[in-house]
């Protein structure tokens, strides 16, 4: 004869819970960031005037006003002054005039200025960064009384 009994035993069955993804997707990409050209412009000013051999930003003209500004009460020294960028949504371009110290080569300097700007530009914001035009408006000589001291990042 035959054992015809069935195993009717059934095992409990766990139950498994459905993770739901909300909001679908990375969160990096749930909205957008918007980046002011204010914000630009300060990071490339403040990462122009670290380069050694920087004296001054901005022309003559700006760094006049720009003195006079810093000495009225409540005015601060601007960070943007010779700095003018373009900023799309992934990209931007930036124009700035410096003021470079008597004895340094120009070209040295204008490279090293675009250097730490991109870098800083880049790292910072994640815009890429297409040309950096660097004008350099003066030559601050030895003997030249400064209109302003510049502060350096130490």
């Amino acid at each position: 004869m035959t054992d015809m009994t069935q195993n009717t035993e059934v095992e409990p069955q766990t139950q498994v819970r459905k993770t739901t993804k909300r909001g679908g997707g990375d969160p990096a990409t749930r909205g957008r960031t918007t980046i002011a050209d204010g914000v630009v412009e300060k990071i490339a000013g403040l990462a122009a005037r670290d380069v050694l051999g920087v004296h001054a930003m901005g022309s003559g003209l700006s760094r006049t006003f720009g003195a006079v500004r810093d000495r009225v009460p409540g005015g601060s020294k601007s960070a943007t002054r010779g700095v003018k960028v373009e900023v799309g949504e992934v990209q931007t371009a930036l124009d700035l005039e410096i003021v470079v110290d008597y004895g340094v080569s120009i070209a040295d300097v204008a490279k090293a200025v675009r250097e730490n700007v991109i870098a800083a530009v880049e790292r910072m914001t994640g815009l890429e960064v297409v040309e950096v035009n660097v004008a350099v408006s003066d030559v601050k000589l030895p003997d030249e009384e400064d209109e302003e001291p510049e502060a350096r990042l130490q």
